[in-house]
């Protein structure tokens, strides 16, 4: 995991602990890493950077002592990478290595400040008659690495990511009333929204229209 934590750019056992937090009261009072759903898709696609540094004091507070140690060692050897790359980045910048490495801190922490709006607000917001939506994309799934399985996943949380397809099946079959609810509107919903939006901006325009025009206002 102390690996895993460098290569991602995050600390995984301080998310290890608001995670498991996250699972007790999923979407409550406390559920730090979960607080993004109540708010607006805005509001999750800003407050992505602050989310995880939130995150990350949250884990802290929670871990362990142990786990609290090893979380500032991930902490500190991140910080020794970022140093690494940005010095390739002037000393070396012409070389592949030092391209690729530039590269990939970029898009680690272009991912991370991402996760509020895909991870959470995106499988989390408006789950009334249940706590998370879930998504039957095989595409979308195959490319997400099946962590939209978002349902399955709080149902079963020891389930590895490669079994949840199959778990998904029998719970549409046992359950359908759970996995209504896609992370990713269909067709049909986009093209009503975007008719629907479409005849505001008009009947917005149009009444604006008819209030200033001078010829009604003559004869009113």
């Amino acid at each position: 995991m102390l690996l895993l934590s460098v290569l991602l750019m995050t600390s995984l056992h301080s998310i290890r602990a608001t995670h498991m937090a996250h699972h007790r009261d999923p979407l409550g009072d406390h559920d730090v890493e979960g607080h993004l759903a109540k708010a607006s898709w805005q509001q999750a696609l800003l407050g992505g950077i602050t989310y995880r540094l939130a995150i990350y004091r949250q884990g802290l507070r929670l871990s362990s002592r142990r786990h609290r140690m090893l979380a500032w060692l991930e902490f500190g050897l991140i910080a020794l990478v970022i140093m690494g790359a940005l010095m390739m980045s002037v000393f070396a910048a012409s070389t592949v290595l030092g391209q690729v490495v530039l590269y990939h801190l970029v898009v680690m922490m272009l991912a991370n400040a991402s996760v509020g709006i895909i991870a959470v607000w995106g499988v989390h917001h408006d789950c009334d008659e249940t706590i998370a939506r879930t998504e039957r994309n095989p595409l979308v799934n195959l490319l997400t690495f099946n962590l939209l399985y978002h349902v399955e996943h709080h149902l079963f949380p020891a389930i590895p990511s490669n079994h949840l397809p199959a778990l998904a099946k029998r719970l549409d079959a046992a359950a359908p009333h759970l996995t209504n609810a896609p992370v990713l509107p269909s067709r049909t919903t986009v093209i009503k929204r975007m008719k629907r939006r479409w005849s505001a901006i008009k009947d917005t325009y149009q009444n604006s229209n008819d209030s200033e025009c001078p010829i009604r206002k003559r004869f009113a």
